[in-house]
């Protein structure tokens, strides 16, 4: 009777030793983890005040709350025409973004599209007071034919029911002026993604016969819809909290309304608290804090998901 032994095990190679940290490298990734967390202790604490100073309110009587009818019935308002301005000027700034930032990166002339990205870039550097002058002195005006034109002949959509505005001073107005503010945020990271278009999809396309326009639509636009989707949200976020330029320009009377030509308009949270806030004491003042909350919640949630969109096109799989 025969017997098979087992083979011999070849030795196990002693483990490398774990490369020493440099002072330096210990250093700075202890710097970047403190930021990291510093960072979200300030949140925390953001959201600590808030809460704090708004609970007075939240708990609060509905008949002391500014308007008599609850915290619920002050926001709501608020809430409404923040929301609808921001959207407005999304729905503006986002188409005409991507279309510039599709002509800069393959349409236009290198020299020309270096000068243009670099003129579309400083428009994030002006103030939103400038913003809000001209609003009031150039855009309003300009923009009352076109409301009595629209309440004229569109008169039967909500929208422009009118009575048209004769200042001008409109949620719509309101709106393109956000969508102007927000557009080099839109444009600036529809022009990064657009340059990282895999090199080898938009050759193959145009190898094949295609032309520049259909190469942008089968390789471009499906590798970029993310990132277009991501600065739209980082837009948004933006349009959300902006105070100044609309406390100017927008004629703000309460209420909820789709008109957007009318001097009748909804106004936003931040407008509302930096023209309320001042001369606001006692519970007013948390009622005020409490509405900044309902902002703070909604700017957060909408950053977490434009970071969450922009994160996705790490899973893209393409050749560059």
């Amino acid at each position: 009777m025969t017997t098979t032994s087992a083979p011999p095990q070849a030795p196990r190679s002693p483990e490398a030793p774990r490369p020493k940290r440099r002072l330096g490298d210990r250093v700075f990734a202890g710097t970047t983890t403190g930021a990291g967390v510093l960072i979200l202790l300030v949140l925390a604490g953001v959201a600590i005040f808030l809460i704090s100073e708004a609970w007075p309110a939240i708990v609060a009587p509905a008949g002391d709350i500014p308007g008599g009818k609850g915290l619920t019935a002050y926001i709501a308002p608020l809430l409404f025409g923040t929301l609808l301005a921001a959207v407005i000027a999304l729905l503006v700034a986002t188409p005409l973004a991507v279309a510039i930032a599709l002509y800069i990166t393959y349409y236009a002339p290198r020299r020309l599209a270096s000068g243009m990205g670099y003129v579309i870039d400083l428009l994030a550097a002006i103030p939103s007071v400038v913003y809000g002058f001209w609003g009031i002195a150039a855009l309003a005006p300009a923009l009352v034919p076109f409301y009595g034109w629209a309440e004229k002949h569109l008169g039967f959509l909500p929208f422009f029911a009118g009575p048209a505005s004769a200042t001008g001073r409109t949620m719509l107005t309101a709106g393109i002026m956000l969508a102007v503010m927000i557009l080099p945020i839109i444009s600036a990271i529809s022009r990064e993604v657009f340059s990282q278009a895999p090199a080898l999809h938009r050759e193959a396309a145009l190898a094949l016969g295609a032309t520049r326009w259909e190469m942008i639509r089968m390789a471009v636009l499906p590798y970029g819809k993310s990132g277009v989707i991501g600065g739209a949200m980082l837009g948004l976020g933006r349009a959300l909290g902006e105070t100044l330029a609309i406390a100017i320009v927008l004629s703000a009377s309460g209420g909820i309304t789709f008109n957007l030509i009318s001097s009748s308009n909804p106004n936003t949270i931040a407008a509302n608290i930096a023209l309320q806030f001042p001369e606001s004491t006692g519970l007013d003042v948390n009622t005020l804090i409490a509405s900044g909350l309902a902002l703070f919640v909604i700017t957060l949630a909408v950053n977490m998901l434009a970071r969450w969109v922009v994160n996705r096109r790490a899973d893209f799989s393409g050749a560059n």
